[in-house]
């Protein structure tokens, strides 16, 4: 009786050792341990999905390829005051010409004619309404464009605008209250000539 008992427990612990093993092996050669091992990279060893190669905003690209489309061909200028008025420095393109004559506009700090040949990395200073705008040429073009492309054809250096309230509304008059007075307009042409405005004819 006593030697059956023996037996019993030799074999169990034989099964116990037996299935041990077994789960080592089974652990061992499983999936987890190739993870850790680097064989087989997980999830985040991996690149994200989408991953552009660069981070050049899609936007930003489009810009300035409309810039590069809208400047001038192979050895060809481009006037000053074309430029400033295609880069949205100004309203309009005559206002730009007049500018550039009331010496408004300067070029690397001298006085320039509209016809100037701009260059790539001149200082352009124009001033308006008590502001002066410096920039440097970035990109030549030759025909107006909108806001996010033109941005992409300088370097703005300006100084902060100042506050509106600094500037005087000369020639503003509220509604209803008629025709001025010669006090009202000598009033007029005293602002004018503060803002640096020519008078009216009269």
């Amino acid at each position: 009786m006593a030697a059956e008992h023996r037996d019993h427990d030799r074999t169990d612990r034989t099964n116990k050792a037996d299935g041990s093993a077994g789960s080592g092996r089974s652990g061992a050669g499983g999936p987890h341990t190739e993870d850790v091992a680097g064989q087989k990279p997980g999830p985040t060893d991996a690149e994200p999905k989408g991953a552009a190669p660069d981070d050049t905003d899609p936007k930003i690209a489009a810009a300035v390829a409309a810039a590069e489309a809208a400047g001038p061909q192979s050895g060809e200028t481009v006037r000053l005051d074309s430029w400033v008025w295609s880069v949205r420095l100004v309203k309009t393109r005559s206002m730009a010409a007049t500018a550039c004559r009331g010496g408004h506009i300067r070029v690397n700090g001298e006085r320039v004619k509209p016809a100037y040949s701009v260059k790539v990395g001149d200082e352009v200073r124009v001033r308006q309404e008590g502001w002066e705008r410096v920039v440097f040429v970035k990109r030549l073009i030759r025909k107006r464009v909108g806001a996010p492309v033109a941005a992409q054809c300088y370097i703005d250096n300006s100084p902060p605008p100042p506050p509106r309230e600094a500037i005087a509304p000369a020639g503003i008059r509220d509604r209803g209250t008629g025709r001025p007075t010669k006090r009202d307009r000598r009033e007029l042409e005293r602002l004018r000539g503060l803002l640096g405005d020519p008078p009216e004819d009269h």
